[in-house]
């Protein structure tokens, strides 16, 4: 083989190697899930596009949730699929019309998501979840997953964290300056512990209590941002 044919077969197997290696964005669309009997559920979340592994386990953890968000008996939880789910959900709230044909209280059921933070290494996703099943008032929980961009897995919050114990001291004044003017919380800024709903944005970090958490109904969600320039430092993941 010649310099020159050797030198272009060397460019061609680099050329090669770097096609197989490159990692394909993850990218996102909105989809809408229902069944053709349902009038009381609505659901707008993300979908992870591609096909791959990485969609495919992001997908299945973000179609897990709504699954479990639409649980009506949560001592019997359905082991069943999204649409499974809508329509048992508007089962629930015929079977209780039935029963209590007076009653003028309306079920409801909406669930949306969103892609708050996208980057090489990691992808945060924010779930809101209401329904209203003839409560006072209606439920609405927010939840941020986190999934590794590399592997679709979910990241814990603990993973998080170089230091769990560091990042709370580091956090704490934070918390405290957020909940400054609020009364009646459930908290001692002394003994202050991490929400279970911690996610990133454009922001910055976002750490979420949701209502009951840390404080009563009136009180309503509880959160607040620590830009990455200053917590970058205690992340495993940096943020931009």
């Amino acid at each position: 083989m010649c310099p020159k044919s050797h030198s272009f077969f060397i460019i061609f197997c680099l050329f090669v190697l770097a096609s197989c290696t490159e990692k394909k964005e993850i990218t996102f669309s909105e989809q809408n899930i229902t069944t053709p009997n349902n009038t009381i559920v609505d659901i707008n979340i993300p979908k992870a596009e591609g096909g791959d592994n990485v969609s495919v386990l992001i997908n299945e953890s973000l179609n897990q949730f709504v699954e479990t968000a639409l649980q009506y008996n949560q001592e019997e939880p359905s082991q069943g699929s999204i649409s499974e789910n809508i329509d048992n959900f508007n089962t629930e709230y015929i079977n209780f019309k039935n029963q209590f044909p007076e009653s003028v209280q309306e079920w409801e059921a909406q669930i949306d998501g969103e892609v708050m933070f996208k980057s090489p290494d990691i992808i945060s996703i924010s779930l809101s979840s209401y329904t209203n099943t003839g409560g006072a008032h209606g439920v609405l929980v927010i939840t941020f997953l986190n999934f590794n961009a590399h592997t679709g897995e979910l990241i814990t919050t603990d993973k998080l964290f170089k230091n769990t114990e560091e990042f709370i001291s580091f956090a704490n004044p934070y918390f405290n300056e957020e909940i400054s003017e609020k009364e009646d919380m459930y908290m001692d800024p002394e003994n202050f512990i991490l929400p279970q709903n911690i996610g990133y944005s454009p922001d910055g970090l976002i750490l979420l209590y949701n209502t009951y958490e840390i404080a009563p109904y009136a009180a309503g969600i509880t959160e607040f941002v620590i830009p990455f320039s200053e917590a970058n430092s205690y992340l495993n993941i940096n943020g931009i």
